[in-house]
């Protein structure tokens, strides 16, 4: 016979139906701490390809963060070819599209209406296809999320290809490079007209990746430089965990970009510790979050060289 949980254990992991617009045919999980705030921030949080919400639940650092400090996690599901993320159509590279992206925006809506989630506290990470995914989300709905923790992704637009199930070698293999006001003009033309605050971007890879090529992490730096309008040139550096290297962008104690280079280290993110750096840039674990809103949309008056 099914007993109840004690209260000492963790909440479980639950599947939404019916969370609202799909067109992407995603699913939904939904984890929600038995400490949550009275006014949750809400994180989604996007498998790899070949993964699945479950598994990216239970295989990352966020559930139990989220236990700690009050906030709920989103772990959508992808229901494609190889488990990836829709990041190459113009459907999922359109604010209010018709592809996977609109999918999230539905899960990140119900959380907000049936979990009293706080709008103004949405944030977005994923690693490999979901890091793409991050990038994407960003730049569709820079109205809806916060910041994003990027984990071996690529630019957005990089991966286009015109088509659902697209594979854009080129992007994968590190060939695509583009000034920084050409990366960020795609990201401005996803959403043409918004003038808002962007979210702030954090930025993953690790230096041996021969999945998504390293070299994506310096297009993906002159993107969202060019994109939050603040120096290609950081304004700290550092290495931590011994090979770990921290640049920081437009501030060095309250980055708009921040950006963490892996050493000899492949397709493996995150790594043990990651995870709650990615919270601590969100300001979800108790730290004071950034006092000062993003600038516009704007691009910079002149863009930095590539």
């Amino acid at each position: 016979m099914l007993t109840l949980a004690t209260p000492a254990h963790a909440a479980s992991l639950v599947q939404i139906s019916n969370f609202g617009s799909n067109p992407g045919n995603s699913k939904m999980y939904l984890y929600v701490p038995n400490s949550v705030q009275a006014h949750p921030a809400i994180l989604v949080a996007a498998h790899y390809c070949t993964g699945t919400g479950p598994a990216f639940y239970s295989g990352t650092q966020f559930a139990s963060l989220a236990d700690q400090y009050g906030f709920i996690v989103i772990y959508p599901d992808a229901n494609r070819s190889g488990q990836c993320w829709d990041v190459s159509s113009n459907g999922a590279l359109t604010h209010n599209g018709n592809s996977d992206p609109a999918d999230i925006i539905s899960m990140v809506q119900y959380v907000e209406q049936h979990n009293n989630g706080d709008s103004s506290r949405v944030y977005f990470t994923g690693a490999s296809s979901g890091g793409m995914l991050t990038d994407v989300m960003l730049g569709d709905y820079p109205d809806v999320f916060k910041a994003g923790s990027a984990f071996m992704g690529v630019p957005f637009h990089c991966f286009y290809t015109g088509t659902v199930d697209g594979w854009n070698s080129a992007c994968a293999q590190g060939q695509v490079s583009n000034t920084p006001q050409v990366w960020g003009d795609y990201v401005r033309n996803a959403y043409p007209g918004y003038s808002g605050p962007r979210p702030r971007m954090q930025l993953w890879h690790g230096t041996a990746d021969t999945t998504l090529s390293y070299n994506n992490f310096g297009e993906d730096i002159k993107q969202w430089t060019n994109v939050l309008g603040v120096s290609q040139t950081p304004t700290s550096t550092n290495v931590i965990n011994g090979s770990w290297t921290h640049t920081t962008y437009g501030s060095s104690t309250n980055p708009l970009v921040d950006a963490y280079s892996i050493a000899n280290v492949g397709h493996s993110l995150p790594l043990s510790g990651m995870a709650a750096i990615a919270i601590h840039f969100f300001g979800l674990d108790g730290s004071a979050p950034p006092s000062s809103a993003p600038p516009s949309s704007a691009p910079p008056s002149s863009a930095p060289p590539s």
